[in-house]
């Protein structure tokens, strides 16, 4: 019943509607945090926008598809949460806030991301999964102190070559999506730890022997022939982790090796990067 009148009222703009939805959140936490996830919103009320030493704004889970340009006054906002909501594009107003290092827009419904992202230059994670993107905006790759990018569940087909200028980045997530083949850019990119490629279309796998950082690749659930050849010591989840990575060839055929145990199950929870301000 309390969501349900939640959800009606969140259709009226009236200041005691939104007092209601905020419950009495009249002044800023001692915390510097705000959280109004899942509360139905429709709009951010404006006067969050006036707690100006705001570090953490969630606003996961509500329906917002617009945010006021008013929100360019938290200029010590460093973790903004947009996840969850109905964004067909990335408001610019967000791209102002330049202290950002954590940045959440999964499961809207966005098909790019604004040239203005590249002003984020403190960004250090960024999720982006569970949207409409047939292909990596371009100007991820200018995000320079990027460690972590989740970009899983959308319709990517391949990766832009740029994407190796991205040194600092340490994890990928990109499982579901439309990979036909291992993204070639990532072979080049020594410093990642943690490669997903998980329910994709990859038919064969490159040695990844030769990344010397790698710690977890991730590849099941793809129609592959072999699984990724990987240094000592560098975990595997998918087909063929734990046995001989190719198949055997005799006599010019290519016999596919049996086995007689199941494939290795992923994990329950794949490793996320902990929310903390930067």
């Amino acid at each position: 019943m309390g969501n349900s009148l939640k959800a009606v009222v969140a259709f009226v703009p009236s200041n005691e509607c939104q007092k209601y939805l905020l419950e009495d959140l009249e002044e800023m936490p001692v915390d510097k945090m705000v959280d109004l996830s899942g509360r139905q919103l429709r709009r951010l009320p404006l006067h969050i926008c006036s707690f100006r030493e705001l570090v953490k704004l969630y606003l996961s889970d509500n329906n917002l598809n617009h945010l006021p340009p008013e929100l360019e006054q938290l200029q010590n906002l460093q973790i903004l949460a947009l996840d969850f909501n109905n964004f067909k594009a990335l408001p610019l107003v967000v791209c102002t806030l330049k202290q950002l290092c954590i940045l959440y827009l999964g499961n809207n419904k966005l098909c790019s991301l604004p040239l203005e992202l590249r002003l984020l230059q403190n960004l250090k994670t960024l999720w982006i999964e569970s949207n409409c993107l047939q292909c990596l905006p371009e100007v991820v790759c200018e995000l320079s102190l990027l460690k972590t990018l989740h970009a899983g569940s959308n319709a990517l087909r391949m990766l832009p070559a740029q994407l190796q200028c991205l040194q600092e980045l340490r994890t990928i997530w990109l499982s579901g999506n439309l990979l036909s083949e291992f993204p070639p850019v990532l072979l080049d990119m020594p410093f990642l730890e943690v490669i997903d490629v998980d329910r994709n279309s990859i038919r064969f796998f490159p040695s990844l022997a030769h990344l010397p950082g790698l710690k977890l690749v991730i590849y099941d659930h793809n129609p592959c022939r072999n699984a990724p050849k990987v240094a000592k010591g560098v975990r595997r989840v998918g087909r063929w982790s734990e046995e001989t990575p190719e198949p055997r060839k005799r006599s010019g055929a290519v016999i596919e090796i049996t086995l007689d145990e199941k494939p290795s199950p992923p994990p329950a929870a794949k490793p996320e990067p902990e929310a903390e301000p930067c």
